[in-house]
């Protein structure tokens, strides 16, 4: 991936309703996104009946939920429901993901076809089903909440060692939203020194500042919640952005990506002409007569249309004038007797 890769996460933003959940491929499309990432799960098979809400869906209650399986239960869309709209991304022309969260939902999603398999920081310490993402052999893209360096490390060995050759870390910090105290943006950095592949990050923070800076700091993969309405009642709108922010932070890590360049040092063509007019030369800081000897006493460097640039002044010094200089004129000579 050379470009930053913009991943618009719907996740359960739809739901569980498959209108809106195409209507959000739409809206991550005009946005500008590369992909439109939904979350892919049998309710029974990821979270027993007695498994509480997490603190921050405790707050979003609107749904009558009283626990995670009667959420997740709520909000699961069916397998025919993500052919659909895998169906439909491939219509408009945008690339389709959906994180598996576990093994009938995976082997499904790979039979869907995928560019890669983005794994949720959830199942950083799932071992077996490490195992057998790494040995479908497709790229991975793994979020790294709630983990330290060594837990991330134990993940990507058993992704290596059960198949897997392309993998891209994310930081993420799994709090939503995530206040600005618990970024810690400079951890995608330390995973990116330590692991020495790509790295990237998943953003749950308010806002669109974030994601922009981790674009600064060289994200290759960037992921943000969006939702149609921040109102609309369930677990992750409140902290997700809305169409209109979702473009404004793509069209800004676009600018970003944009201004990063190539890394060498050197004017562009803008400066180039610029610079001409900028750069000091050497001029006569008083009247030089014929044959005087140039020196800091009859030397100075101002701005002028040309001359010598003062990168030359060492090399000018104790040279003979060539002809009268009056003040400010700029000085000539020779190259050839400049680099003597």
């Amino acid at each position: 991936m050379s470009n930053i890769y913009i991943i618009a996460e719907a996740g359960v933003n739809h739901n569980g309703q498959l209108d809106l959940a195409l209507e959000m491929c739409n809206v991550a499309k005009s946005a500008g996104a590369n992909a439109v990432k939904f979350q892919t799960w049998k309710t029974k098979n990821i979270v027993t009946k007695s498994a509480k809400l997490a603190k921050y869906q405790e707050s979003e209650k609107q749904l009558g939920n009283e626990s995670q399986y009667d959420m997740l239960e709520k909000l699961e869309l069916s397998f025919d429901d993500f052919s659909t709209i895998r169906d439909h991304c491939n219509q408009i022309g945008i690339t389709f993901l959906s994180t598996p969260d576990d093994s009938e939902s995976l082997s499904f999603l790979v039979e869907l076809g995928m560019d890669f398999i983005k794994i949720g920081s959830g199942e950083v310490n799932n071992i077996p089903f490490l195992r057998e993402i790494g040995s479908k052999q497709l790229p991975v893209v793994l979020s790294t909440g709630m983990s330290n360096l060594g837990e991330v490390e134990r993940a990507y060995n058993v992704l290596v060692e059960s198949g897997s050759k392309d993998i891209t870390l994310l930081h993420c910090t799994t709090n939503y939203p995530c206040p600005m105290t618990e970024v810690n943006l400079m951890a995608m950095q330390t995973l990116s020194a330590a692991f020495n592949c790509p790295t990237g990050y998943s953003d749950h923070t308010e806002g669109i500042e974030v994601p922009i800076a981790a674009a600064a700091l060289g994200a290759r993969i960037i992921e943000k919640h969006f939702t149609l309405d921040k109102s609309m009642k369930g677990p992750d709108h409140k902290a997700s952005v809305d169409p209109a922010e979702l473009e404004q932070m793509i069209n800004s890590i676009r600018n970003i990506e944009i201004c990063l360049g190539d890394g060498i040092k050197k004017p562009n063509r803008s400066e180039l002409v610029i610079q001409n007019i900028v750069k000091k030369k050497i001029v006569a800081s008083r009247m030089i007569a014929t044959g005087e000897i140039f020196s800091d006493l009859n030397l100075t460097v101002k701005r002028t249309d040309y001359g010598i640039p003062a990168d030359y002044w060492d090399y000018l010094q104790g040279l003979e004038s060539n002809r009268n200089y009056k003040v400010d004129d700029a000085v000539v000579i020779p190259v050839s007797l400049l680099l003597r």
